[in-house]
């Protein structure tokens, strides 16, 4: 049975610019940063303490999804406190948090415009 996400590729445009972000202001640690390819390298960022793994990659002909809504969810125990810690740093944000019955959202954009979700489980 599958028993975990092991790696989640975000399409960028900019890796410089992504990796700056994701490590600057989201906190992940770089796994691996690499060639691959003319003009490209795979980049791997893990969240510290747990073991999925983010790329930050995209594949030739699929420069279209740079930008576009991810249908990722980070979770996190206080959403409040960590929207208020990552708008600090910059982190922009569709709107402030949400509380809804399954329990509290906020959706937050990368440096490439990807569309991501940050959540507590109720």
């Amino acid at each position: 049975m599958i028993t975990k996400i092991n790696l989640i590729t975000v399409p960028v445009q900019d890796q410089d610019r992504a990796l700056r972000f994701y490590t600057e202001k989201l906190g992940f640690t770089v796994i691996t940063d690499r060639p691959m390819g003319p003009g490209q390298r795979w980049i791997e960022l893990r969240i510290p303490k747990f073991p999925t793994h983010v790329a930050l990659y995209t594949p030739s002909g699929l420069e279209q999804r740079v930008g576009t809504f991810t249908g990722v969810s980070f979770g996190t125990k206080d959403v409040m406190a960590t929207y208020g810690e990552l708008k600090g740093r910059g982190v922009q944000f569709e709107a402030p948090p949400q509380k809804e019955p399954w329990g509290t959202f906020a959706a937050f954009f990368d440096s490439e415009g990807n569309r991501f979700v940050l959540s507590t489980a109720k």
